[in-house]
C-alpha cells in the first residue's frame, strides 16, 4: 500500500498546480481502508458479471432439461435400491429449485465497507479536522462505492461479509457437486448416453470408452473451490484484538476460489450438452422392477381399511423375485372396489 502511495505521490506532482494536494493522498486513511473497499468493490463486480450470470445459466440449462423430460419415468433408487418410480423431469427440478433459492440469496448479497482509520475511531481524521462528523462523511462515502458501510471496526473490516458469501458459494457448490454426482449415476446406468466427440480419448487401452470426464472434472474443481471458500468462513473473521495480518494473504486468493467454481461450472455445461436420454433404457429398467408397485399397492388398501396392508406387501415382495403376472393375479384378488384394481394394474 505504501509503494502505491509513493507512485500516486510521484504522478500527482507532475500534474500541474496539484504538487500542494500530495499530503492528502493517503489521508487519516490505514491501509485496510483502502482494501477491504478495493476487495468489496471486485467482489461484488465478480459477483454481477460472472458468478451469478454463471450459475443463472446452469440453472437454466437444468430447467429445460427438467421441462423436456418431465413426464419420462424414471426407477428411483434410495439406498442404492429400486424404490417409488418418479421421472426424470422431478428429478432434475429438484437441483433447479435448489439453486434458485441460493441465486436469491446471491442476488441480494451486498459486501460491507469500512473506513475508519487506524483502529476504526476517526481519531487521526478528528485530530485534523475536529468539527467534522467523520462516521457520517466515511458511511456516505461507502454507500457511494455500492457498500454497506460499518460503524464499528477494529482496524480492519471483520470479514463476516466474506464468510456469508463463502458460505453460500459453498452451498452452490455442494448443490453443483450433487448434481454431478448424480449425473454420473445416470449415465453408468444408462439413462443417459454421451456424444461421442471426434478425437476425444475415453481410456489410453481401452477404446471403447467414453467416459463422463466432465461431470468428473466438475466435482473435483467444486471441491477445490468448496475448501478455499471454507477456509475463508473459518479464518478470515478471526483477527487478535485490534489486527493481525493473517487474513492478508488468505484474501489473494479469494479469485481462486471464484476461477475453480467456474472451471466447473464450463465443465458441468459441456457435460450437459454430450447427454441425450435413452428412453429403451429407462423402459427396461423400469418394467424389469415391477415391485416398485408395492407402495402404491399397500397405500390403496389402507384408504380401503384392509388390515396389515403394509405387512402383507412386506411378505410378498421384499427380498423376492416378482414379476408382473404375480402382481397381476395379486391385484386381482384385493378385496377393494373393481375401479381401484383397474387403477392399479394400469400402473403395471
Amino acid at each position: 500500500m505504501k509503494a502505491v502511495e509513493y507512485y500516486l505521490q510521484e504522478r500527482v506532482a507532475s500534474i500541474s498546480g496539484c504538487k500542494d494536494k500530495i499530503a492528502f493522498l493517503h489521508f487519516g486513511l490505514t491501509s485496510e481502508d483502502v482494501n477491504n473497499l478495493a476487495y468489496g468493490i471486485l467482489i461484488h463486480g465478480a459477483l454481477e458479471e460472472v458468478i451469478h450470470p454463471g450459475v443463472k445459466a446452469m440453472t437454466n440449462a437444468i430447467a429445460r432439461m427438467a421441462r423436456s423430460w418431465s413426464k419420462v419415468a424414471l426407477l428411483s433408487l434410495t439406498h442404492g435400491q429400486p424404490a417409488t418410480p418418479t421421472t426424470v423431469g422431478k428429478e432434475f427440478q429438484v437441483f433447479t429449485e435448489r439453486l434458485e433459492r441460493q441465486l436469491d440469496q446471491l442476488k441480494h448479497f451486498r459486501m460491507q465497507g469500512k473506513l475508519g482509520g487506524a483502529v476504526g475511531t476517526f481519531s487521526a481524521h478528528s485530530a485534523a479536522y475536529p468539527d467534522t462528523d467523520w462516521p457520517k462523511f466515511g458511511a456516505r462515502f461507502v454507500r457511494s462505492l455500492g457498500l454497506t458501510p460499518l460503524s464499528a471496526t477494529t482496524q480492519i473490516n471483520p470479514h463476516d461479509d466474506i464468510a456469508e458469501l463463502s458460505h453460500l458459494l459453498c452451498r452452490i457448490n455442494t448443490i453443483l457437486l450433487d448434481f454431478s454426482r448424480d449425473s454420473w449415476f445416470y449415465i453408468s446406468r444408462g439413462v443417459f448416453k454421451q456424444k461421442v466427440v471426434d478425437g476425444e480419448v475415453g481410456s489410453s487401452t481401452m477404446p471403447h470408452k467414453v467416459n463422463p470426464i466432465d461431470f468428473e472434472n466438475a466435482e473435483g474443481n467444486l471441491g477445490v473451490s468448496t475448501a478455499l471458500f471454507m477456509h475463508f468462513a473459518e479464518k478470515l473473521p478471526v483477527s487478535r484484538l485490534q489486527r493481525d495480518l493473517s487474513d492478508s494473504t488468505v484474501q489473494r486468493n479469494i479469485g481462486v476460489a471464484f476461477g475453480y467454481h467456474m472451471l466447473a461450472l464450463h465443465s458441468l455445461s459441456r457435460g450437459l450438452k454430450k447427454l441425450s436420454l435413452d428412453r429403451g433404457a429407462v423402459r427396461r429398467e423400469l418394467e424389469a422392477h415391477p415391485e416398485v408397485i408395492a407402495e402404491a399397492i399397500q397405500t390403496v388398501l389402507r384408504k380401503h381399511g384392509v388390515a396389515e396392508a403394509y405387512e402383507k406387501l412386506k411378505k410378498l415382495t421384499r427380498g423376492e423375485t416378482v414379476t408382473k403376472e404375480l402382481l397381476w393375479d395379486y391385484i386381482n384378488e384385493l378385496p377393494i372396489p373393481k375401479g381401484e384394481k383397474e387403477r392399479l394394474l394400469k400402473m403395471l
